[in-house]
């Protein structure tokens, strides 16, 4: 990648983890408010996006593509399925994507590529989950969507600072994945 590129690269990069922290915290925040946290002018901002409809389906789409990478990890561990699936929890929640999908659900109206990626996302989520269910690694009754609405819960999680935040995330994580998983007594 020649200087120019490379350049653009880092400025988007910028631009996109300024978006995720602002729109996270504030779904309704303008998005002048990104260029002000990028440090970038907002001319700079809409050279890249056309307007805060972009920069979100944009960011959603990021964060489906880091849910998919981490899905297929995952699904390429030939090891212990609860192993994998556990794996699979532990890092969605260390790549925090389910806090974009729990503050901007509804904030834009997404795209056809959005919605094939986040079809995507769900069927490899689904895949993952039933290997370890097919393991008998899972207690009876649990389904995919149990396992969604648990990664929303954590993501709902703050506490402090970042640190702790990640703490007591991996905390609750660890007590629901005890829940999910079949032991004999």
């Amino acid at each position: 990648m020649n200087g120019r590129k490379a350049q653009a690269a880092r400025n988007d990069q910028v631009i996109l983890d300024a978006a995720r922290a602002v729109f996270v915290a504030d779904p309704g925040a303008p998005i002048a408010a990104v260029a002000e946290r990028a440090g970038v002018g907002i001319s700079a901002l809409y050279r890249r996006y056309a307007g805060k409809e972009d920069l979100l389906r944009k960011l959603c789409a990021e964060g489906l593509k880091t849910y998919i990478a981490e899905a297929e990890t995952a699904l390429a561990d030939e090891g212990d399925p609860w192993n994998a699936f556990a794996g699979f929890m532990r890092r969605v929640v260390d790549a925090d994507v389910q806090s974009l999908t729990i503050n901007l659900a509804g904030t834009f109206t997404p795209d056809e590529d959005l919605r094939r990626t986040s079809t995507r996302a769900a069927e490899l989520a689904e895949r993952v989950f039933d290997r370890a269910a097919r393991a008998g690694a899972l207690r009876p009754g649990v389904n995919v969507a149990d396992t969604s609405l648990i990664l929303d819960q954590l993501a709902a999680l703050h506490l402090g600072d970042e640190e702790r935040t990640a703490q007591i995330r991996h905390r609750y994580l660890a007590l629901m994945l005890d829940a999910l998983r079949l032991t004999s007594a």
